[in-house]
């Protein structure tokens, strides 16, 4: 599959957040090109605050250099609204993060820079190399997360270092290609495990995670055990049954 980098769509799941939405949306318009950023792309869902909702309007209609698209997810749960938005994003690459500052918007020039680089792959940031970082994260989270990253990257024969960090840019096309299952948080494990057995190149680039200043989490610590299910799964699955 031969891609050629034409724009980026940036796609924002939005709950609770609301200044940080805007402060996303501000770092990435300052900080990379706007011919290089197609849209940005916010889902919202029946649980978004009307405060959320109110920003995401006022985002939309500040007439800020970029398209802004907003989305009301038809299916519940994460992981349906960003396979809903991936289907729907016009960029031919797009990125994935959050909208609570966790993932650092002043990545998102180098993300790109690095795709331009190599457009069929996946630009991945991590936490666990020179440059990136953990702030406001538990000790025993810290070290659940790196026994985990350790597991699945020897499970998968990758030497990625942060398979669990939902913050990637993906080519549009490969993504549609997928056949993807998931529905929940451990979907963004399966954008990164299906990729990687397929053969795609990734890259890294690092980034430092911070924790969220405002709303609250929609991901509980136990779920993330569902992730081990989801790794064994894809690893022992036929590569054909991995596209659509």
């Amino acid at each position: 599959m031969k891609t050629k980098f034409k724009s980026v769509s940036v796609i924002l799941p939005a709950i609770n957040e609301t200044y940080s939405m805007t402060e996303t949306v501000n770092i990435i318009l300052d900080t990379c090109k706007k011919e290089d950023v197609c849209e940005f792309f916010i889902v919202l869902c029946s649980k978004s605050t009307p405060d959320c909702v109110k920003t995401a309007e006022t985002i939309r209609d500040s007439d800020c250099g970029v398209p802004v698209e907003i989305y009301f997810q038809k299916k519940p749960f994460i992981g349906m609204a960003l396979r809903e938005a991936l289907e729907l994003v016009k960029g031919s690459h797009f990125i994935m993060m959050s909208t609570d500052l966790e993932t650092d918007p002043n990545v998102v020039s180098k993300m790109i820079e690095d795709e331009k680089k190599n457009p069929d792959g996946i630009v991945t940031v991590s936490r666990w190399i020179k440059g990136g970082g953990f702030k406001g994260y538990s000790k025993i989270k810290l070290i659940a997360n790196y026994i985990f990253e350790k597991m699945i990257a020897w499970l998968f024969f990758s030497k990625c270092t942060d398979l669990t960090y939902a913050y990637r840019i993906f080519p549009t096309d490969l993504m549609r290609s997928i056949s993807w299952e998931e529905e929940k948080h451990p979907f963004f494990l399966e954008t990164v495990l299906k990729p990687i057995r397929l053969g795609v190149k990734l890259t890294e680039v690092p980034g430092k995670w911070e924790a969220r200043t405002e709303g609250e989490s929609q991901n509980s610590f136990f779920e993330n055990f569902l992730y081990f299910r989801t790794a064994f799964r894809i690893r022992f699955m036929k590569k054909e049954k991995i596209l659509k």
